[in-house]
């Protein structure tokens, strides 16, 4: 299923389910607080079933919904801005992402905790939130342990990626899937540690998942060569027409070299196509072009656009980073 595409419930026992994990565990919210859920005509299911969740632990939940927007990254109407701000939590599934918005970090900024599900399908609803995500949480701090304080970090892997990225003054950050504090914020399914670079140089490999793909076929690859900090060239035509289309907008700032990140959730045993999903998954590595200014980064741009690596090795300053083992 498409992101562009409305879709029935098939499993309405499984949905409830993660509905659960995701307003009690990861966002804990409590029966004094207020809770708002985003959605779009096209994920309504899914934002109902998180409303319901959220209506069994609070009667101060509201669900808002509007049409989807044109693509990720772009900002929701000002009422559902407004929405997000002035809530204690917040639920976003949503067709487009509003992770890398100005909305979802002004309600973030204010004290609103919460979390972003773009593009949410049941599939990667079910799969990603049939977790313990004290588990998922215990695996970002064994990573976080590996790579904080590196200077450089580099990736490489068989199907021909070298890339080195200079870190700087930049931190990481973790992405556990537990929202408890006044301020935290998580995608939904979670499980990843990232950072935004200051500078990139070399070559990566897309062997995994990236839009408007999604999984690539076995013998399918798409090759991104950066030179100081900028891809410099892009190997698919589709990819390449997304990231000038977003340039005409910003110029330069479309092909900035992101993100680096790197996925922890154990729970993910394959990737299905959902960027969203595939990029949690443990012992991958993703790298993203684009805006970072949600993540860390100076860098506005109207595109965030992630690829998965499927078999990469990681060094922090020349040591290899022991990566999760998840069988596939």
């Amino acid at each position: 299923m498409s992101d562009s595409e409305p879709f029935d419930i098939e499993d309405p026992e499984a949905v409830a389910a993660a509905a659960e994990t995701a307003v009690g565990q990861c966002l804990n919210v409590q029966s004094d607080e207020t809770c708002v859920v985003v959605t779009d005509d096209r994920r309504e299911p899914i934002g109902e079933a998180l409303y319901d969740a959220a209506l069994e632990a609070t009667e101060e939940a509201v669900i808002v919904r509007y049409p989807p927007g044109p693509q990720h990254g772009a900002e929701p109407p000002a009422p559902v801005a407004a929405a997000l701000k002035s809530a204690d939590v917040f639920l976003a599934p949503t067709s487009k992402s509003l992770s890398h918005t100005r909305a979802r970090s002004d309600a973030t900024e204010a004290g609103a905790r919460g979390a972003t599900l773009p593009g949410i399908t049941e599939e990667v609803f079910t799969t990603g939130l049939d977790a313990d995500y004290d588990d998922i949480a215990a695996e970002c701090e064994a990573m976080l342990e590996q790579v904080e304080g590196a200077d450089e970090m580099r990736v490489t892997s068989p199907q021909g990626t070298d890339i080195t990225f200079e870190l700087g003054d930049r931190v990481w950050n973790d992405d556990t899937g537990i929202v408890h504090e006044d301020g935290d914020f998580s995608n939904l399914p979670a499980g990843e540690v990232f950072v935004s670079p200051e500078n990139a140089d070399g070559t990566y490999v897309v062997d995994g998942t990236i839009r408007p793909h999604g999984l690539l076929d076995e013998d399918q690859t798409v090759t991104f060569e950066v030179e100081d900090g900028y891809i410099t060239d892009i190997s698919d035509d589709a990819i390449r027409a997304d990231v000038e289309e977003a340039a005409e907008q910003v110029g330069q700032n479309a092909y900035n070299m992101a993100e680096l990140g790197i996925g922890t959730n154990i729970g993910v045993t394959e990737l299905i196509g959902s960027t969203l999903l595939d990029e949690k998954a443990g012992g991958t590595v993703h790298i993203a072009l684009g805006d970072d200014a949600g993540i860390g980064g100076d860098n506005d741009a109207p595109i965030h656009m992630d690829g998965v690596l499927r078999e990469p090795t990681v060094y922090a300053d020349g040591d290899v980073v022991d990566l999760p083992e998840v069988e596939r």
